[in-house]
């Protein structure tokens, strides 16, 4: 798995801070921007997530290209819908000599290695024969599985980052989305660390935990009324 962050708005921080303050003052948001001092930065974010105002964290966004994923993840990542996402396409880019994702449980199990493998060698060949049999890339590719390798670009806006960081991070979830929602979450921490300071699981960021009888355990108590 590779994780870039490719592009983010820049000063994300002042750029939050700076719309906060905009609401309660007559100053423009180009003069609030100039001359907010980082202490007034730091208290400010620092307030907006103690009071949950979290709207102006959606006016700075950041954008990752993402390889080396199964669709099983990209799957997943979908499901997260404040988000802009480019997947490769496997109508228009052949998939002959395919990589593939394969799960750790699987890999540390020889004999179930040993069957993974051939069967991602029969969907090869497969695919290889349709195509040779003039079917359309677009159609021999149902025949491809969720282990297929993929790119994909995705944009997201800051308040969204802390959302999927929450569902993601958590050992609850599954184990790719996990370590590719960690990657991001060290990507944006080293240029808006404050943005993203109290980012991740609920057991971690609040030490309560949302998940019920299905709770990993770290942590006993249920989210405070």
């Amino acid at each position: 798995m590779k994780v870039t962050l490719i592009k983010y708005t820049p000063e994300p921080e002042r750029a939050v801070a700076m719309s906060a303050r905009l609401c309660y003052s007559a100053a423009g948001a180009e003069e609030l921007a100039k001359t907010m001092s980082e202490a007034q930065v730091d208290k400010l974010i620092e307030k907006l997530f103690t009071m949950g105002h979290l709207s102006t964290f959606e006016h700075v966004s950041f954008t990752f290209a993402i390889e080396g994923v199964s669709r099983v993840l990209t799957h997943q990542l979908v499901r997260h819908r404040i988000a802009s996402y480019s997947q490769q396409s496997q109508r228009y880019v052949a998939e002959h000599g395919f990589e593939y994702i394969m799960p750790p449980s699987v890999a540390n199990k020889p004999e179930a290695k040993v069957k993974y493998e051939a069967l991602m060698r029969q969907i090869q060949q497969t695919y290889d024969e349709l195509v040779a049999l003039d079917v359309h890339q677009e159609d021999a590719r149902y025949v491809l599985g969720n282990a297929t390798e993929t790119k994909i670009v995705v944009t997201m806006n800051a308040r969204s980052l802390l959302h999927f960081f929450e569902k993601r991070c958590c050992l609850r979830a599954q184990w790719e989305i996990r370590n590719l929602a960690n990657a991001m979450l060290a990507a944006v921490q080293a240029v808006a660390p404050r943005l993203f300071a109290k980012a991740g699981p609920t057991c971690v960021t609040g030490g309560y935990c949302t998940e019920g009888d299905l709770s990993c355990g770290r942590v006993n108590r249920e989210k405070p009324l």
